[in-house]
């Protein structure tokens, strides 16, 4: 007897679930999207965070560990990413999603290539150098998903310019994710603080945890914040390109996300303790403020971006 395959409802369906499940504020935001362009934006989420997860022995971004097997790990993504990018039923709901998400937007193989070499990094045990090499990491594991998504909301593969803005969302949620993540990262045996800010404060990957060492670290965890407050306006030079609840969505991403950082910066050594968040109540408030921005997005055209030595890489 034929086993009967999932529909593309089904595999949406198990999407949604993965995106209330492992990021309520993007699960908020999606909300605003039109629902073609909702649903598209669950089914790549579903990918992005499976792959996370088996990368990291998570479950939906919870219970970050130290795997035994990463190189193993990594293989197991590439390949069925690849029968993915095929066009190939994978079997795996995630896997599946990227298949019918790649092939509806006409997604560049290259991007979703991109991100499994973040997990590479990982996996080698990289560690960035200078600035710009966090830019480059935060590229592979943020940056290229904010490409991708831009393609779900309809922009243009060959429009560099919105393509910039897109990454630029990627690269403030990922910083702030570091400068959240400082001490859960440290604990895990993981640091993406560059070893030129270490040494500008005397630190090392193996002193980050001392009680001596908290000042100089949530002095870098602002840092970081400021370095996300930067892309996350940068981001919004993007949205006059963008129909209005697609920049609607964006908007609100960029706010809710945005206090992450604002608030990891705020609170000094304090955010070290205790995982930053952001309340249900600041969510919704950000959708409403979100609203008014998107409707005179306009506004925006022509906000300057970081002048930083690094530039995203080009297809």
């Amino acid at each position: 007897m034929t086993r009967e395959l999932p529909t593309r409802e089904a595999i949406v369906a198990t999407a949604r679930e993965s995106i209330a499940r492992g990021s309520k504020s993007f699960s908020a935001a999606s909300t605003l999207f039109d629902r073609r362009t909702r649903e598209r934006a669950w089914l790549l989420y579903a990918w992005c965070r499976r792959c996370d997860d088996i990368a990291d022995g998570q479950d939906h971004g919870h219970g970050m560990s130290r795997v035994a097997d990463p190189q193993a790990r990594l293989a197991e993504i590439r390949a069925m990413t690849e029968e993915a990018l095929s066009g190939r039923i994978v079997g795996d709901p995630a896997f599946d999603a990227l298949r019918i998400v790649a092939g509806e937007c006409a997604m560049p193989p290259e991007w979703p290539r991109d991100l499994i070499r973040g997990f590479e990094l990982d996996a080698d045990g990289w560690r960035p150098v200078s600035e710009c090499d966090l830019y480059l990491y935060c590229y592979h594991v943020a940056g290229v998903v904010g490409l991708m998504m831009a393609v779900v909301m309809g922009v243009s593969p060959d429009d560099e310019a919105t393509l910039d803005r897109a990454c630029d969302l990627g690269l403030a949620f990922q910083l702030a994710n570091i400068a959240r993540d400082l001490a859960e990262d440290a604990k895990a045996g993981r640091c993406y603080l560059p070893r030129d800010w270490l040494g500008e404060m005397g630190l090392s990957e193996a002193m980050l945890l001392l009680p001596e060492n908290r000042p100089a670290l949530a002095r870098l965890g602002a840092r970081l914040a400021d370095r996300a407050e930067r892309y996350e306006a940068s981001a919004r030079g993007g949205t006059p390109a963008l129909s209005f609840r697609s920049a609607w969505a964006v908007l609100a991403a960029a706010g809710i996300y945005g206090d992450i950082a604002r608030k990891v910066r705020a609170r000094g050594e304090a955010a070290l303790e205790r995982r930053v968040s952001t309340s249900g109540a600041a969510k919704l408030g950000w959708i409403a403020r979100a609203w008014s921005q998107a409707a005179r997005r306009a506004a925006y055209a022509g906000t300057p971006r970081p002048a930083e030595l690094w530039t995203r890489p080009r297809r």
